[in-house]
């Protein structure tokens, strides 16, 4: 009887893991155990393509926003702190990711890494020095930042939080 009884509670306990394991990844299709967590936790729900993504910032205007998760693969992350990063949206497109109240950096050696992003999209204009500011802290030669000499109008994101697979 004491067997039985040890057996049905490991039983027990082994159900409630593999249910509750199951259950964390069937409530988003991401496990967030395989990722590494920057500021703000969430848990990701509703997660667009890179692909959907773009078609969202296509259809945006200058002022206007939405509040989206992502998934994509970081093609870029600031190489002096980690405080901005450069997300691919394909056909060639980025998305320039800040991170909300300067409160979170990421890995400065983050690129090419997956990543979910929670936040909000826009559309900005970006100015000559700012667009110079981001180059230099990308590590471009300074022939790189003299030919930058327009204003950019950019895919930008203010994320709260960003998840990065491990």
């Amino acid at each position: 009887m004491k067997k039985c009884s040890y057996l049905l509670m490991m039983l027990f306990v082994f159900a409630t893991f593999t249910s509750y394991s199951q259950s964390k990844k069937a409530t988003s299709g991401y496990n967030t155990n395989d990722y590494v967590s920057f500021g703000k936790k969430f848990q990701p729900n509703k997660v667009v393509t890179e692909k959907q993504m773009l078609k969202k910032y296509k259809s945006l205007k200058k002022g206007d926003s939405v509040v989206v998760q992502f998934k994509s693969n970081i093609k870029e992350v600031c190489k002096k702190k980690g405080c901005w990063m450069q997300m691919d949206l394909t056909e060639g497109k980025k998305a320039f990711v800040k991170f909300k109240d300067y409160g979170f950096f990421v890995p400065l050696n983050a690129d090419n890494s997956e990543a979910i992003l929670n936040g909000i999209a826009f559309v900005k204009v970006v100015s000559v020095d700012e667009l110079r500011h981001y180059a230099k802290d990308a590590g471009k030669t300074q022939a790189e930042i003299n030919k930058i000499t327009k204003p950019e109008v950019t895919y930008s994101f203010m994320a709260d939080g960003v998840l990065i697979k491990k």
